[in-house]
């Protein structure tokens, strides 16, 4: 009759620790994220979009970006070597003036108004050069800020909804955003 309440005590004790066991592995499992974080990706990103401006949109899979990112840079480009060749239009013209030349394209204007020309030109592809650096240097963190929010935890738990409601003491109508975490 011992045996039988010793083997019965054995074997109810070894049920719990075995569901005990399955419980700790199902939240075990449940706190792992369902996708591997990779800490290189946004460098990885942002090298690859300076070595080609693009390549790091196409590594993000933003195919969309691409476009955008060359036109950008060749608007800029485009802008530079305009204004570079309207200011050796009108440095040239100078300097022609300078020798005593005065059959050039620009015979109506006084040399005041080349040298006003040469410095507009020059301001704007001066601005046009730094424009465009400042494009390359966007499309390079625009890949690194792209890598970094492809690898955010976005789940069920937390939402922002948009809020209204109104105050029963002034009768005002509000607009609010609401933070909810929910906790499963």
């Amino acid at each position: 009759m011992n045996y039988r309440l010793l083997f019965f005590l054995l074997f109810f004790f070894n049920l719990t620790l075995q569901a005990q066991e399955k419980l700790n592995i199902k939240v075990e499992q449940t706190l792992v994220p369902k996708y591997e974080i990779n800490p290189l990706s946004p460098a990885k990103a942002a090298f690859y979009s300076a070595v080609l401006p693009g390549l790091g949109q196409i590594y993000n899979k933003s195919y969309w970006k691409v476009p955008l990112v060359y036109a950008a840079l060749g608007t800029g480009i485009y802008f530079y070597i305009n204004n570079t060749r309207q200011y050796n239009r009108y440095r040239d013209a100078y300097k022609r003036r300078l020798e005593g030349y005065d059959d050039d394209e620009f015979s109506n204007l006084d040399d005041s108004r080349l040298i006003t020309g040469q410095r507009y030109f020059q301001k704007n592809r001066d601005l046009s050069l730094i424009i465009t650096f400042g494009l390359y240097i966007l499309n390079v963190v625009d890949a690194s800020v792209d890598a970094h929010l492809a690898q955010f935890n976005v789940n069920e738990n937390l939402s922002i909804k948009p809020d209204y409601f109104q105050d029963y003491q002034t009768y005002s109508h509000n607009v609010g955003l609401t933070l909810n975490y929910s906790f499963k």
